[in-house]
C-alpha cells in the first residue's frame, strides 16, 4: 500500500495505521530485550559456535571472606575454581570435565535470566561461597595451599584443563544446564535429584559409579544423645534405653531411601527429617548413612561427600585413569548432554 494511496483516503486508512505502529514497537521492543538479556550468547548444539568479543566474558565474583566485589575474565574464574574444587593430583581428563562443569554453571548465572543467586551480593554475578555457588581461591592462596615447591606445577596443570577446553560448556537440548557434581557419592552410584531437590531434572539422573575408594570412606560421626537434641530440637535424651533402637518401632528408624540407597526420610524422637535435612542440621558428609546406639550417644557412619548428584569428582578420576576423555566422563555422569562452545577469540 502506497502513501499516495494512504494520503487519498486519509479518514479512512488512518484509525488503522496509528495500532499497527504501535504493534510493530511492541514486536521490536521484546526482541530487543532478549537480545540484551542474553548479550550475545545463544544455547547452541554441539556444531555450533558463536564469536564473542574475550573482553566482554567478564564475571563479577563476590568474594565472601572479603566481602569485596572483583571483577575477572571468565576462564581466570575457571582457573580458580577447579584448583578450589578438585585435587590438582588428579588425572587431566577428570580435571578437564570439572573446568567444563565450572565453566557451564558459571555461564549460566552469567547470561540466563533469574538464574543468579542475590543472596550474598547484589551486584555480584556469582559468589566464592560453595555453599550458595561454588568454591574459588586465588593464585595467592593456591601458593598457600600447595606451598611454593608444588604451586607452579599444579597451577600449570590446571591452565591446561582449563584452556584445552576454553569456551567449552555443556547442554541439554539446546539449553544451558545447571551442572550439579560432589566430592564423592561413596562408590555405589549417583542420586536422582528428585531425590535429593524434590525437582526431577531430566539429566541430573542417578548412574553407576567405579565403585572408588576414597578418603570419604566408612568416617565415623559421633553424637551424644543431649547434643542431637540441641541440633534437632528432639528430646532423646529423656526416652528410656529401650526406646533407643535402630529398628523400624524404634525412637530412631529409617523410614524411606532412595534407589541408590541414601536415606531419603528418617524419624527421631517423633520427628521426621528428610535425609538431605539431617545431613545439613548434623554437617554429615552424605545421606549414606547408618548409625548405631553406643556411649550414651549416636556413631554415625558415613560413606561419600555431597549431595551425591551429578559428576562425581573422584568418580571422574577414575574414570579419567581407565582411559576416558572428559567428554565421555561428562556425558556418563549427566544424562543426554551435549558439549557446546561459545567461542571467546582464543584457541580452538
Amino acid at each position: 500500500m502506497s502513501l499516495r494511496f494512504l494520503v487519498k483516503r486519509p479518514r479512512k486508512y488512518a484509525r488503522f495505521l496509528l495500532p499497527v505502529c504501535i504493534l510493530l514497537l511492541i514486536i521490536l521492543g521484546v526482541m530487543a530485550l532478549f537480545f540484551c538479556a542474553h548479550k550475545l550468547v545463544v544455547y547452541l548444539t554441539a556444531e555450533q559456535e558463536m564469536e564473542i568479543p574475550e573482553d566482554t566474558v567478564t564475571i563479577r565474583v563476590f568474594l565472601h571472606e572479603t566481602g569485596q566485589v572483583v571483577e575477572m575474565g571468565l576462564e581466570e574464574y575457571v582457573v580458580g575454581v577447579v584448583a578450589a574444587e578438585m585435587p590438582a593430583s588428579f588425572s587431566l581428563e577428570a580435571l578437564k570435565a570439572q573446568a567444563v562443569a565450572a565453566r557451564t554453571y558459571a555461564v549460566k548465572r552469567l547470561f540466563v535470566p533469574d538464574s543468579r543467586v542475590k543472596e550474598s551480593h547484589q551486584e555480584a554475578d556469582i559468589s566464592t561461597d560453595h555453599t550458595i555457588n561454588q568454591a574459588w581461591i586465588s593464585t595467592a592462596e593456591m601458593k598457600r595451599r600447595w606451598g611454593k615447591w608444588n604451586f607452579a606445577a599444579n597451577r600449570e596443570k590446571i591452565v591446561q584443563a582449563v584452556e584445552a577446553t576454553r569456551g567449552k560448556v555443556l547442554v541439554y537440548r539446546g539449553q544451558i544446564v545447571d551442572p550439579a557434581y560432589h566430592a564423592s557419592c561413596g562408590g555405589k552410584g549417583t542420586e536422582n535429584s528428585g531425590d535429593v531437590w524434590k525437582i526431577d531434572v531430566p539429566y541430573l539422573k542417578r548412574v553407576a559409579c567405579t565403585g572408588h575408594q576414597d578418603r570419604h570412606q566408612a568416617e565415623t560421626h559421633f553424637f551424644s544423645l543431649q547434643k542431637l537434641d540441641s541440633l534437632l530440637g528432639t528430646s532423646l535424651n529423656t526416652l528410656p534405653a529401650s526406646k533407643l533402637t535402630t529398628g523400624g518401632k524404634g525412637a530412631l528408624s529409617i523410614k524411606a531411601k532412595s534407589d541408590s540407597g541414601r536415606i531419603r526420610e528418617v524419624a527421631l524422637g517423633g520427628k521426621t527429617f528428610s535425609g538431605a535435612e539431617l545431613r545439613t542440621k548434623l554437617a554429615l558428609p552424605s545421606t549414606r548413612f547408618s548409625w548405631q546406639i553406643k556411649d550414651g550417644g549416636v556413631l554415625f557412619q558415613t560413606n561419600g561427600y555431597g549431595h551425591g548428584v551429578g559428576m562425581c569428582q573422584y568418580g571422574a578420576n577414575d574414570l579419567a585413569q581407565q582411559g576416558k576423555t572428559y567428554e565421555e566422563i561428562l556425558q556418563h555422569y549427566y544424562s543426554g548432554v551435549e558439549i557446546a562452545r561459545i567461542k571467546t577469540g582464543k584457541g580452538k
